[in-house]
């Protein structure tokens, strides 16, 4: 018996029905990998056009994979991280190191997303720019003060004498 495969590589066996579009049938595999498709953020429009089907055909036979939507990256980020943390444990150097960048990534979007949630810091207020003029005017001003508690030491070190 030989298979039949279209141009992507997915078998189809050539039916004499009727007319028109065969049913769609829905798979363990076309499941998965909406979910795939879900997590990796594609749009409806366009995971339908992957498995060849319509809009409403999408919806319709795979309403439970798509509402999970804000949910299923986490899911696919947990799952890496399990098999990872599986090879990992049954000696594989390559799946180790591959674990430690996947906890380095999770550590960073952790702390992008405590920072996010907390509120800004405030803003220290500027101070207001001087022209040169009123800087000097200030410095001179400032050095009188100096000069003048400077004397008022000496003079009372020199009446204590």
């Amino acid at each position: 018996m030989t298979q039949n495969f279209d141009l992507f590589g997915n078998p189809f066996e050539p039916l004499d029905r009727k007319r028109g579009r065969p049913a769609h049938e829905v798979t363990e595999k076309n499941r998965n990998r909406v979910k795939m498709l879900v997590a990796l953020g594609w749009a409806n429009p366009r995971i339908a056009n992957a498995l060849a089907v319509s809009l409403p055909t999408l919806r319709k036979n795979y309403f439970h994979e798509l509402k999970g939507r804000d949910a299923s990256r986490d899911q696919l980020e947990a799952r890496r991280l399990e098999l990872a943390w599986e090879l990992a444990e049954k000696g594989n150097v390559g799946a180790f190191k591959e674990f430690g960048r996947l906890l380095e990534r999770n550590d960073r979007m952790e702390i992008e997303r405590e920072l996010a949630s907390s509120p800004p810091p405030e803003k220290q207020p500027v101070a207001e720019r001087l022209g040169k003029k009123l800087m000097n005017e200030r410095r001179a001003l400032d050095a009188d003060a100096e000069l003048t508690a400077e004397l008022e030491r000496e003079a009372l070190q020199h009446a204590r004498h």
